[in-house]
């Protein structure tokens, strides 16, 4: 079966590139299961519970998030509700809403997913890596086949470091959070896809998905700048994983660079 991961949805221009380009990637892939990073799809910052809902209706299955999940103060009743919709799961107890699901594929098979945060130069947060063995357990005694983690992190020796730990142990770590698209792509040795980072779905002409005048300011001058997400056409950008449904293992996994 086909798993279809989509990164990192930022404002306008990301949510267009899902409508525009999810129809033409499903058939390609036939994917059983669409995930996709949205923590930036409402104006590059947060999600409200209407852009969530549409992102829904356009066809993905589970969203996960990060750092900027809590920007827009309605989600944090809507969260708690909605379990398709997830926040970082290494988040200290008592926060709002849940950091990981089992959703059913379109094929019957039940996959579980783990959203995470890094920790090196982000938000001092719960462990990982501890956290990721916490939530495997739980998944695989509630049934989940097959296991998918979204780690959200800056630091690309933190997310290798978690995805060779967790090798073998689940069916992929997918990174998310930098915006730029990685060329390491690789199924690991014990059977595990991974990608150092799947990339920004959004606005193609821009720094990271903000416009690039405003970017280059905050260079020039080191002084407060306020982002704005750029215009333009938008790009999908993430990965389709091709999984062994008996194993629960990965057999390959492939980058997707799409444009509206």
């Amino acid at each position: 079966m086909n798993i279809l991961f989509i990164s990192d949805i930022m404002g306008d221009p990301g949510r267009k590139a899902v409508m525009s380009c999810l129809p033409r990637l499903r058939e390609k892939y036939s994917p059983a299961l669409v995930i996709a990073n949205g923590e930036n799809a409402a104006g590059g910052f947060g999600l409200t519970p209407r852009i969530t809902d549409d992102l829904f209706d356009m066809g993905i299955d589970l969203i996960t998030s990060g750092n900027h999940i809590w920007d827009k103060r309605d989600i944090l009743t809507y969260i708690d509700k909605e379990k398709r919709l997830l926040r970082p799961a290494n988040f200290p107890p008592g926060v709002p809403g849940y950091g990981s699901a089992i959703v059913r594929a379109s094929n019957g098979t039940s996959v579980g997913v783990i959203n995470l945060m890094g920790r090196v130069f982000m938000s001092i947060i719960d462990c990982p890596f501890r956290k990721a063995d916490e939530e495997i357990a739980r998944l695989k005694k509630e049934g989940a086949k097959l296991i998918l983690i979204d780690i959200h992190a800056e630091a690309t020796s933190e997310k290798i470091a978690l995805a060779r730990y967790l090798d073998g142990k689940v069916t992929a770590v997918i990174g998310t959070h930098t915006h730029v698209q990685t060329a390491d792509e690789k199924v690991l040795p014990e059977g595990t896809a991974y990608i150092t980072d799947a990339g920004l779905t959004g606005p193609q002409d821009s720094v990271i998905g903000v416009t690039a005048e405003l970017a280059i300011n905050r260079f020039l001058t080191q002084m407060p700048t306020r982002f704005d997400t750029a215009k333009g056409t938008g790009t999908l950008q993430g990965v389709a994983i091709t999984v062994d449904q008996n194993s629960g293992k990965a057999t390959a996994i492939e980058r997707i660079s799409m444009t509206e």
